[in-house]
């Protein structure tokens, strides 16, 4: 199939890499232009902006906030008016969401798929998609969504709803990292070794991969490079709170999980992983 793909930071430029390997005709583009080279080299086209990508059968988006995305829509050469279907698998706020389906009606058409997975993930093809819009679109890009994932969650019509769902699952993650946070600090002022708790936790009731994965990460204190950088977590959690006031949900823990990724940016700076949160917590408690 034809398709474009922009914003090939490392999420994307992993995605884009596997519909090349699945056999697509891929054009790439990225604001900063030398981050298509590697791809350029494996046998994508450099596209000459956002629009020139989108004249393909399908573009697909994986861009930073609601601004990036606001730009390669809306902006100068922007893909509104472009032939394809526009998959977003950006984190973006429900608001942005609802107006992108609003203005994609009686074009080519849109439908939000936000990804669940780190780096690894999706360099592995193994992310975890959720996706809503109306039914021949997605019937359309599932073999594109195939090629970057293990499984495809079908939530519905409503585009915003896969936003709402991405948005209420990176709002558990950041609660399950806060927790093991906790309790390894916890058990490292008991003198309990964060890897021996982290065993036992992983080895009975707590053996999902959120605990998994991140647990590894905290006991070998591995947030840099970051795999997801704290001001994205910080910027996902004040979306979920602009939701959960939309929608007068009370979320108490919101409020911890943001404070201390607000500490962990301010203390450790901007290019820390999201789960470096575990740092704040040990401050908090005298470690580190």
């Amino acid at each position: 199939m034809k398709v474009g793909f922009i914003g090939l930071g490392r999420m994307g430029a992993a995605m884009a890499t596997n519909l090349l390997k699945a056999g697509h005709e891929v054009a790439v583009w990225n604001r900063s232009p030398d981050k298509a080279d590697a791809l350029v080299q494996a046998g994508a086209r450099r596209a000459a902006s956002p629009r020139d990508a989108a004249e393909a059968a399908v573009v697909m988006s994986m861009l930073a906030d609601d601004a990036a995305v606001e730009a390669v829509v809306h902006g100068a050469d922007g893909i509104l008016d472009a032939p394809a279907l526009h998959v977003s698998h950006s984190t973006i706020s429900i608001a942005l969401a609802e107006r992108l389906a609003a203005d994609h009606a009686g074009r080519a058409g849109y439908v939000s798929a936000p990804v669940f997975g780190r780096p690894a993930a999706a360099e592995a093809g193994k992310l975890f998609v959720v996706a809503a819009g109306a039914t021949d679109h997605l019937d359309r890009c599932a073999p594109l969504l195939d090629a970057v994932s293990q499984r495809v969650f079908r939530i519905g019509e409503t585009p915003s709803a896969a936003n709402l769902v991405k948005l209420s699952g990176n709002f558990m993650i950041m609660s399950a990292v806060e927790a093991l946070a906790e309790a390894m600090t916890l058990a490292e002022k008991g003198g309990v070794a964060r890897e021996t708790l982290l065993a036992v936790l992983t080895g009975t009731l707590f053996g999902a991969p959120v605990y998994q994965t991140y647990g590894e990460i905290l006991a070998q204190d591995r947030f840099r490079p970051a795999g997801f950088s704290a001001p994205l977590g910080l910027k996902d959690m004040n979306l979920v709170d602009a939701a959960a006031t939309a929608s007068q949900v009370p979320m108490p823990l919101l409020g911890v999980v943001r404070d201390h990724l607000r500490a962990a940016i301010a203390q450790e700076g901007e290019d820390i992983d999201w789960a470096g949160v575990a740092l704040a917590v040990r401050r908090g408690a005298g470690i580190g």
